[in-house]
Order: structure tokens, then sequence, then C-alpha cells
């Protein structure tokens, strides 16, 4: 493996970037539904969909394909997903219809998760020091990838069309894999084993962790909240009575990036052993938040402050269960990556569709309720797992394949 010297800053940064757009363009559509709905003739709830398309095809192909991280050479397999992704994007530029729409969004969702696997090196590359402030800093990139792309897809809309920012991105995934194919350090794999061995060991590692099953249960309801929130959001600002064209609605994710940025050192917090009262103040925000947002429903001088609140307390957590995951084990984190991704966007698909359905049946009220529950079943789960299972002492350094050897950490993350 490269010496930890070789992730500097500018690596780091680019890093982040090419994971942010990677994760946008899960992102692109969700401010346009109403846009696209239009434009192909649908109803605004079929358009709804499009997002839980991408989602799930997200899932897929992190389940399927991020465990690859582990035993291919990373600067080859980076480029080649980024450039898979830029002819989906290009299939969803050309779709006529809402039905291919919906399928190139899926295509779109299992090629488009190089950020997953750069989260991962990114975290091989580091120094153990440094590792959570690396690692925080390329998570808060993807996180800002969600976010901005709500708000350039907007505009970009509104000046060439809803098509316009899949082609755009296309062009940029292109640019971007050309240039970590220069930037990665050459690396051997991580291990070497049948891919269905692969595939089957992301089960073994989080069925033999204990913290890491009880970190993936927090990680994956945020991600719905996340999801369930910026889904309904959407529909709000659409209708009475804010009325809002798709520009004004992107510029909401400015309130969201507001967040990334405040919580972009959240990786420090698990370096300097303080990651669990970390998360546990992070739920307590985010419970206090979704009830602001119940009664922001008709005031966007309420409604503001509220996302704000949200993104800084799910993002916070994400980033903050991603680093103590990674101290899981040093020889599988890609795998366990792939179990946190996988989780997160099953969860991100469920907030969403979740979101479609509450909006029908009880609107702004009904979506906020649920997402205060989620933050209550985060909560349950936290204060039950800050003192044992949450707690993580040991590190896995072998593989699945052979006998484990358990090695004390630098220090134990603080209860």
């Amino acid at each position: 493996m490269a010496p930890p010297s070789e992730m500097s800053r500018r690596l780091t940064f680019l890093f982040a970037v090419a994971a942010g757009v990677a994760i946008g363009n899960l992102y692109w559509a969700q401010p346009l539904l109403s846009f696209i709905a239009g434009d192909l003739r649908a109803a605004t709830a079929t358009a709804g969909w499009l997002v839980t398309a991408s989602q799930v095809g997200y899932a897929v192909g992190v389940l399927l394909l991020v465990p690859l991280g582990d035993v291919l050479d990373r600067r080859r397999f980076v480029p080649v997903m980024l450039l898979t992704s830029a002819a989906a994007l290009l299939l969803c530029a050309l779709a006529p219809s809402i039905g291919v729409l919906l399928l190139a969004l899926g295509v779109l969702g299992v090629t488009t998760i190089s950020g997953q696997v750069l989260t991962p090196l990114a975290g091989d590359l580091a120094g153990d020091a440094h590792r959570g402030r690396v690692v925080g800093a390329v998570g808060s990139g993807t996180l800002t990838g969600i976010l901005a792309s709500r708000t350039i897809s907007g505009f970009v809309a509104v000046a060439a069309g809803w098509r316009a920012i899949f082609a755009l991105a296309a062009v940029v995934a292109v640019l971007l894999a050309v240039l970590l194919y220069r930037a990665i350090p050459p690396l051997a794999p991580r291990t070497r084993m049948p891919y269905p061995a692969l595939i089957a060991s992301v089960g073994a590692v989080v069925m033999r962790e204990r913290a890491a099953r009880w970190t993936l249960v927090l990680a994956a309801t945020g991600f719905a909240a996340f999801s369930l929130l910026w889904t309904a959001l959407t529909f709000l600002l659409s209708g009475p009575p804010f009325r809002y064209p798709a520009p004004v609605i992107g510029l909401f994710g400015l309130a969201g990036l507001a967040g990334a940025l405040a919580v972009q050192h959240a990786g420090r917090l698990h370096d300097r052993g303080w990651s669990l009262p970390a998360t546990g103040v992070a739920w307590v925000l985010a419970l206090s938040s979704f009830v602001v947002a119940a009664f922001a429903g008709r005031s966007v001088v309420l409604l503001v402050p509220a996302i704000i609140m949200i993104d800084v307390a799910l993002q916070g957590q994400a980033l903050l269960n991603r680093a103590r995951l990674f101290a899981v084990s040093h020889e599988a984190r890609s795998r366990l990556n792939t179990a946190l991704g996988t989780g997160n966007f099953i969860g991100g698909a469920i907030g969403s569709a979740a979101a479609t359905t509450l909006w029908s049946a009880g609107g702004w009220t009904a979506v906020t309720i649920a997402g205060a529950a989620l933050c209550c079943f985060a909560l349950t789960v936290w204060a039950l797992g800050r003192r044992g299972p949450l707690v993580i002492r040991f590190a896995v350094t072998d593989n699945c394949n052979g006998p484990q050897r358990n090695l004390p950490q630098p220090r134990d993350i603080r209860t």
C-alpha cells in the first residue's frame, strides 16, 4: 500500500470533488420533478419515483461493485466507473419518456458508485492520526455534492432545459476520470478472493462485528430521514402557498450546503475520541429541527433555519458513523463501505418512497412527524448502544477467508 504521505491536501480535495460529483448524479432530478413531469406528460407523484429509482440502483451498485475496491487496482477501477456513469447520464439526457428515464436513472444509480470507492481509498492512504479528518473531508464532499446538485440543476434546467444538466454531468464525469487516473498512486489489491466469496464476505464482516451492525442501523436511519425531508421539500415548495419555480427550489440546496460546510471537520471529533457523544448530540439536534420544521410549512423564515439544523445534525452523524466504521477493519474497508452505502441508500429509497406516500396522505405535517419518529428511534439505538454495542475497541486486520487477529486501537472511542 502507498505510504500515508501520498494522501496530500490536493489529492484529498480531488477525491472530495469527484465523490461529490458522483453522488450528485443521483439528485439532479430532485428539484425538477414537477418540471420533468410536465415535459414528459407524467403525474407529479409518478415523477417522485425518479429519485427512488436512482437510489435503488445505487444500493445495488454499492452492494455488487464497491467490494471490488478490495480486490482490483483502484487506479483503473474508479475511472472505469466514472466513464460508465457518463454513458448512463447521456441515456438520461436522451430519454423520450418517463419510463425510459426511470430505467436510465436506475442504471445511473448502479454505475455512479466511484465516490464509495474513493472514500475507503482515502482511509487507506491516510495515516492513523489523521484518518478521521481525511475521511471527513471526502465525506463532506459527498454530502456537499448531494446538496449542491439541487441548486445547480435548477439553474441549468431553466437556462437550457432539464436534459442539459445530465449532458453536462456526463462531460464532467469524463474529465474526472482522466484526472483521477493520473492522480491515484499505483496500489496493490488489498486481498484476493473469488467474486462470490467477496460479496459473501460483506455480510460476514457485518455479522462478525456487533459495532458495525449497530452503526449501520444509525446510518440508514439518518439517510432515511435526510431523503424523506428533501424529497418532500420539493413538493412543499412547488405547491401552495410557495409555488416556487425550479431555480428557486434549487436555491434551498444552499441552506443544506451551509450545513455540510459546518460539519466538514466532524471527522476530527472521531480522531479525538468523541465520536459517540457527538453522535448523540447530532440526533438531539435533528429531533429538535424536525419539530421546528413542522411549524414551518407556510413560513420560509422558519423553514430555512430548520433545513440548516437538520442538515448539520444528519450530515454530522453520517461522517462520524463512517469514520467509526472504518476503525473496525483495516483490510475490509471497501466491504464495510459497501455495507454502509447499501444500508444508507436502502434507507434513502425508503425515505423517498415514504415522502411521496406521506405527502399524499397528510402533507408536510405527516412528513415532519415521520422525521421526528425516525430521530426518536435513532436516539433509542444510540442510548442503548453508547456504552456497549456501539463502542469500537478492536480493529480486524485479516481478510474474511483466514483466521482473524484483533489488535487494540490507538484509543478507545469515548462514550
